[in-house]
């Protein structure tokens, strides 16, 4: 990769990149390339074409094709510690589990008896439990979903209990609640607020929060200020660094909130994912296309491959 596409902003930056490494486009033709989620048993990745209402697939030495039609204008997905894939469906108002025999089973659809808005990124904690967010997107238009009126009013963050499948909110102090990821600790969460994508002045920021035993957040915070642009998708690296989406391509920030340097990205980026044998290829969801580049460090999350 040209140095020029790198930004350094602080020395740190360096030993987390792999000069060398060329940055690679392994797909084109998307209206909208979200939720990228590496497949570690079967080596490929899925991302939601969101517009098209479809997931596609791109395995090594094959390359692309459709994984599924008519994915209900689906959204952010990951892996639960069984690695089954969760999936955020604008079209259905829903977060769903698609399990090892292809079977489909609804993790939530309301809260208090209303339907949320257009679930958007989620995440699984080592226990079980499943977060998401719900901001209003998949219902402002027909576009990435149905328009509709939002029957709670709001956009929120929630947790699903792993022992109960309770549905609680767990934050309600967003504009636009977005890409969210723990840290390696799990003692940290760090939410996206794009808000400022049909706010003026809205935020565009990324908060922290600590989160306790018992699944609760406290003392949150901004952790740091996205621009150009807005922060959408997020992951987090063993080192604890944040790797965030923006308008103008990848930025890395240390723990602390320092922003480290800038991966220089075409088009705007929406989302990522640390995946490849030992998780140290970034997948890049940017608009109309799938990019990859390798990195010097690994993401956090289960153990690698060997």
């Amino acid at each position: 990769m040209n140095p020029t596409e790198y930004e350094i902003h602080d020395a740190r930056f360096r030993a987390l990149l792999q000069p060398n490494a060329q940055f690679e486009k392994l797909a084109g033709g998307c209206m909208w390339a979200e939720g990228p989620v590496w497949f570690p048993a079967a080596e490929f990745l899925v991302w939601s074409d969101i517009p098209h209402n479809r997931m596609m697939r791109w395995v090594p030495g094959i390359g692309t094709g459709v994984f599924r039609t008519h994915s209900n204008f689906s959204n952010g997905n990951t892996l639960d510690r069984e690695c089954r894939l969760v999936t955020c469906e604008h079209g259905t108002r829903r977060v769903t589990r698609t399990e090892h025999d292809g079977r489909i089973i609804v993790i939530a659809d309301r809260h208090d008896g209303r339907r949320f808005n257009s679930p958007n990124d989620v995440v699984v904690h080592s226990d079980g439990s499943v977060w998401f967010t719900d901001p209003d997107y998949g219902i402002l238009s027909d576009y990435e979903g149905y328009r509709a009126p939002s029957e709670i009013g709001a956009c929120h963050l929630y947790r699903v209990s792993p022992e109960t499948g309770e549905v609680e909110r767990v934050a309600d102090d967003f504009a636009k609640p977005n890409g969210l990821a723990f840290s390696p600790d799990e003692r940290r969460l760090y939410v996206a607020d794009s808000g400022a994508s049909h706010i003026e002045n809205g935020p565009h920021h990324i908060r922290v929060f600590d989160v306790d035993a018992h699944g609760q957040l406290r003392n949150g915070r901004v952790f740091a200020e996205v621009t150009p642009g807005v922060p959408d998708g997020m992951r987090v690296d063993e080192h604890g660094n944040v790797w965030a989406s923006a308008g103008d391509g990848i930025h890395c920030y240390a723990p602390d909130g320092t922003l480290l340097g800038k991966i220089l990205v075409p088009e705007t980026v929406a989302n990522l994912v640390f995946g490849g044998p030992l998780r140290n290829r970034l997948f890049i969801a940017a608009s109309t296309s799938v990019y990859s580049i390798y990195v010097g460090v690994r993401g956090a999350g289960a153990s690698v491959q060997r």
